[in-house]
């Protein structure tokens, strides 16, 4: 099994002192509970005899105490123990899974579906904590006390020892074997419509504005309540089975005691032991064989870890060979012109292309804006030359390399400020620094007098270590764009793609905002996506969009002379 290899082995090597400890535990809590039951058959037993003196009972009744105290440290010890050892390996798992996606933040839209990412930081990785918990530890033990039990009897009858070591087989080694084969199917398709709800969940959350709006709300919770329920009857005929299981485990835990209670009086009658430890025997078998019954269904679930950890393997190698397949970017070229040629893209649920034979140039320090409604591929065209999606026809060169060859690294060559930037729950300076961390603070305040935070920062008690509290909810939308452009400056880019920046915004913001980007960009390539005309006349070169193709271009003059359209609706922007 590569999984075992994988997710179980690495972190067993690497923690096998604290598990080797937790295994300890576990026995000693079983054995402590086994005692504890002879210790008090043999109590009552002897009690009943009537003793001369109470010193003949005084030492059981010390193991007694003794035992009942062990038995619950012992348990909690374990406890503590085992999770402390489970979550060094979850952190460590989150940890690795991170490093793996992190790098593609750009492409795990493309890459991933959200469900599958869901189920498995959600879900998936939780399994390796049930690996351990609900599988190893329990296994473990549950081996150790059978063979310690096989031995014991077999101390005072060797025949019955073997005859009792084959009755609790059937309990540690048969039922398990029996239980994996027959829930595997049931297990596997658990799995597999839990990863479908979360699928329909990410949908769900990410798509309710569009169920909303389409006035389908109520097909998306009838197909939403029709895989619920399809789940859920799987989940109950599994627990129908693990209940019929458990009590077919505990008819014939009860055999068992019959037999060794018939063997225990025989060996009475023989005078091999005395009559006051026939409780004794009868009664331990029953600790004995409670911590056999887990195994069951602990070997149950290893198709669910199979399902889980396979999942998890591919992501990260999904995740690792977008990484390999990139390049680093040592020097960030001055001058990264962009060629398009030819492009065409299409998603696989629509049926028209979203881009259709787009050819387009833009050299070094242009001033671009790309003009549409929604839906006419600004979009589109955004998420290809960062080669989050690959273009289905034609090319797409930035500084002589195609997009998706730059990997992570093409935000060393491009910047995004889109509509709503987020402001992480940190300082004003904190948010700014996330583009280049090692900025000097004369570069930070250099970018806020660009962006013209300063007069504005100024007049806040604590300046730049003002907090901005959760998305930075306590400024206006023009402030948290302009230390998002802070933030980009840092970055020294020479591409910056504006999304929408100034949707919402009112006129005088919306162009006071415009001219402070258009000012602090200069010398950059800005690609300006906007349906709206505000600033139009800053712009080197205006290129519409509709429906996927580029239907005019030109400059704001050149536009005004010759396309009847641009004309009319800068008319009636300007309310003419």
């Amino acid at each position: 099994m590569n999984y075992v290899k994988s997710f179980v082995t690495p972190y067993m090597s690497k923690y096998w002192k604290l598990m080797s400890v937790t295994v300890l535990l576990g026995v000693c809590a079983s054995l402590s509970a086994a005692l504890l039951i002879f210790a008090s058959g043999y109590l009552i037993s002897a009690a009943s005899e009537r003793p001369e003196t109470i010193l003949l009972v005084y030492v059981p009744i010390v193991l007694v105490r003794a035992f009942g105290l062990s038995r619950a440290a012992f348990s909690y010890a374990e406890r503590m123990t085992g999770h402390n050892a489970v979550l060094k390996v979850l952190s460590e798992m989150r940890v690795r899974l991170y490093r793996a996606l992190e790098p593609q933040a750009l492409f795990i839209r493309s890459r991933f579906k959200r469900g599958d990412l869901l189920g498995t930081l959600a879900d998936d990785i939780e399994h390796l904590q049930d690996v351990y918990i609900r599988t190893l530890f329990p296994t473990i033990s549950g081996l150790f006390i059978f063979v310690f039990a096989t031995v014991s009897v077999s101390v005072f009858d060797w025949k019955f020892g073997l005859f009792i070591g084959l009755c609790l087989s059937v309990i540690a080694f048969a039922y398990p074997m029996l239980s994996l084969v027959m829930m595997k199917k049931h297990q596997q398709r658990s799995k597999q419509q839990h990863t479908k709800l979360y699928h329909t969940l990410g949908d769900a959350v990410y798509g309710i504005r569009d169920w909303l709006i389409s006035s389908r709300t109520l097909d998306f919770l009838s197909k939403f309540r029709e895989e619920r329920n399809a789940s859920y009857e799987t989940d109950k005929e599994l627990a129908k089975r693990d209940q019929n299981r458990t009590f077919q485990l505990h008819l014939i835990s009860g055999v068992i005691t019959v037999i060794v209670g018939v063997w225990a009086g025989m060996q009475a009658i023989d005078g091999t032991i005395l009559p006051t430890y026939i409780a004794a025997f009868t009664l331990v078998t029953l600790p004995i064989i409670e911590s056999l019954i887990p195994i069951s269904h602990a070997v149950e679930r290893i198709p669910a870890y199979q399902e889980a950890f396979t999942r998890i393997q591919h992501t990260e190698d999904t995740a690792r060979s977008v990484f390999k397949s990139s390049e680093t970017v040592d020097d960030v070229p001055a001058a990264a012109d962009i060629q398009v040629q030819g492009v065409s893209y299409g998603y696989e649920s629509e049926k028209r292309q979203a881009l259709k034979q787009a050819t387009l140039e833009i050299r070094q320090g242009e001033k671009v804006a790309i003009l549409g409604k929604s839906g006419a591929g600004k979009s589109t065209f955004v998420q290809l030359l960062l080669g989050a999606l690959q273009p289905d026809e034609g090319t797409i060169r930035i500084a002589g390399r195609s997009p998706e060859q730059y990997g992570e690294n093409i935000h060393q060559i491009v910047s995004v400020l889109n509509q709503k930037p987020y402001l992480f729950g940190t300082t004003i300076e904190n948010n700014i620094r996330l583009g280049n961390p090692s900025a000097t603070m004369e570069e930070v305040e250099q970018a806020i007098r660009q962006v013209g935070l300063e007069d504005y920062l100024g007049k806040l008690p604590d300046g730049l270590q003002t907090q901005t509290e959760e998305a930075g909810r306590r400024f206006s939308g023009g402030e948290r764009q302009r230390i998002a452009l802070a933030r980009i400056l840092l970055n020294h880019t020479p591409i910056v793609i504006v999304d929408e920046p100034a949707v919402g915004l009112d006129p005088e913001t919306e162009r006071d905002l415009i001219q402070t980007m258009m000012e602090s960009l200069e010398g950059k390539t800005v690609i300006w996506i906007t349906h709206h005309l505000m600033g139009m006349e800053l712009m080197d070169h205006i290129v519409f969009l509709e429906a996927g193709e580029i239907s005019d271009a030109g400059t704001h003059e050149e536009l005004l002379e010759n396309s009847t359209r641009y004309r009319r609706l800068v008319e009636l922007d300007r309310g003419i």
